[in-house]
């Protein structure tokens, strides 16, 4: 069985912090999306499972179109939805993270 492990350092972490909130802030929260999609390519980029390397493929743009969705039905529900936004958000981060 090969080895699993998590290869990124602390300073590229912070680094792809600030810069993801500097992005939201600029943009008044429009970047959010692609500051994410920024945050969890780094994250697969520095981790390996099983010997193989996570690649992250998921973008901005499609990220931003399930934002929209996903506000419109907080909207419309009156907030219910809302309590399934961490769910819808780690199902779409994991269906566009592959081995």
């Amino acid at each position: 069985m090969s080895e699993s492990k998590f290869t990124g350092g602390l300073l590229g972490l912070i680094g792809i912090g600030i810069l993801s909130v500097i992005i939201s802030t600029i943009t008044l929260g429009i970047g959010l999306p692609w500051a994410v999609c920024m945050k969890e390519k780094w994250y697969a980029e520095h981790t390996i499972i099983e010997g193989k390397q996570l690649t992250f493929d998921g973008n901005g743009a499609q990220l931003f179109g399930n934002y929209i969705k996903w506000f419109l039905l907080s909207i419309i529900t009156c907030g219910i939805y809302s309590f399934w936004l961490t769910i819808k958000m780690k199902q779409w981060v994991v269906s566009h993270t592959h081995m």
